[in-house]
């Protein structure tokens, strides 16, 4: 089917996206359109690359995130789960990003917010594709593949699903390199030839490196390699150190500390006429182990009622009715469940805008019968079902300040 409207390629579309101090500050009632949406098609991830290649005058791209001055040389920086409000909270740990995050989205102080769901596949695929996860078509964690009728999972890729299919349009890597741009890519190893990468990062040259030090060097080099230049590069602890042990733990301190010099290494070797931005996939909040917060899907027979399939992840859930059981599901769910989170069907989600301003028809069967988004310090585990996923310290993935918002500093050479 041809390509909608979206941010990416249309700018002229704005995103349905409410007063955020109003929505966080005023959380009654939770209805649907009190979820403070992304900032699609104005300062959302799936905005940046775009915006950075339009500087450099790749065809089809458009500034959607009017503060950033255009350089003919863009790094992006993108640190797996280092959220705004977690880079406030530690200065000390960070003195090099704190320093910079007045620099944030144009010189603004700014943060920048993820898409939803605010996990790592979702928002790497916003971040290659330009496009919000309704067009690009990975809307979380887990969905249902509606040809096989399974929950696929969209960072492992597994099962398999051919990935071409699955997000069938262009990177931004893709058209900058057709543009004339020197583009690259410098990660581990170990991504080079995932899935995810292919659909959602490829484009000119991936370069592997493991470690965070000759990853910095690399991407300095890769960045002065041409006039024009784009590179990304990514670090990944931060955020498996919060998952493990939790956000402000003493590993995740210490990995915040590490990527912090990183960073500061990467900005000290800027080649002229060249940006650095440094920002994040989501952020992530801390999650106590009690079943006052830890809602177990697999023990409660109210949430299970109706339910062929559970996916999402714990704060961003996806639930698949059972033909039929659509309305009683999105009625148990809410009643269930209260006021800690929004809770909406397919078609309230997508015409509040929560995955972009369209959603593609081959992506309209991913997104659950029922999506429910968390508001409060809860998540919905499944014991049986996910035991790693229900044993994290750290979680992400909805609308709230501590997930959504990320930052986009900036250094200028």
């Amino acid at each position: 089917m041809s390509h909608p409207p979206s941010p990416a390629h249309d700018r002229g579309r704005s995103a349905p996206a409410p007063s955020y101090s109003t929505a966080w500050d005023d959380p009654e009632p939770l209805a649907v359109s009190s979820a403070p949406v992304p900032q699609y098609g104005t300062g959302s991830l799936a905005d940046l690359l775009p915006t950075l290649a339009a500087g450099m005058d790749v065809p089809g791209m458009s500034a959607a995130i009017p503060e950033l001055a255009p350089a003919d040389r863009n790094c992006v920086f993108l640190i797996d789960g280092l959220g705004w409000e977690q880079l406030r909270d530690h200065p000390d740990e960070a003195p090099f990003m704190s320093s910079l995050m007045s620099s944030s989205r144009g010189d603004t102080g700014r943060p920048i917010t993820t898409g939803y769901p605010a996990t790592t596949a979702t928002s790497l695929a916003s971040v290659g594709t330009g496009l919000p996860p309704g067009a690009h078509g990975l809307p979380g964690y887990t969905v249902r593949n509606p040809a096989t009728g399974e929950l696929m999972n969209q960072l492992r890729w597994q099962p398999w699903s051919d990935p071409r299919a699955w997000q069938p349009y262009p990177t931004v890597f893709q058209l900058a390199h057709q543009a004339g741009v020197h583009t690259a890519q410098v990660s581990s190893p170990t991504f080079e030839n995932t899935p995810l990468t292919k659909i959602a990062l490829s484009g000119g040259t991936f370069r592997g490196k493991l470690s965070g030090e000759d990853r910095m060097d690399l991407a300095a080099e890769q960045l002065a390699a041409g006039d024009r230049s784009l590179v990304y590069t990514y670090y990944a602890e931060v955020d498996g150190k919060g998952h493990r042990f939790g956000v402000d733990s003493d590993p995740w301190r210490g990995q915040l500390m590490y990527v912090d010099r990183l960073v500061q290494r990467l900005a000290e070797q800027l080649p002229p006429r060249a940006a650095l931005y440094v920002t994040a996939d989501h952020g992530m909040i801390d999650i106590p182990f009690d079943e006052q917060h830890r809602i177990d899907f697999d023990e409660d027979w109210e949430l299970r009622a109706g339910v062929a399939l559970l996916g999402g992840e714990g704060r961003a859930r996806h639930v698949y009715a059972v033909p039929g059981a659509e309305a009683d599901v999105l009625t148990c769910w809410r009643e269930v469940l209260g006021e800690q989170f929004w809770v909406a069907s397919r078609d309230e989600a997508i015409a509040a805008g929560w995955f972009g301003p369209t959603v593609d028809e081959r992506v309209y069967g991913r997104i659950g019968d029922v999506v429910a988004a968390a508001r409060d310090d809860v998540l919905i585990i499944a014991s049986e079902r996910e035991p790693r996923e229900s044993a994290m310290v750290g979680n992400h993935g909805s609308m709230t300040p501590a997930e959504q918002l990320v930052p986009l500093l900036q250094v200028r050479s």
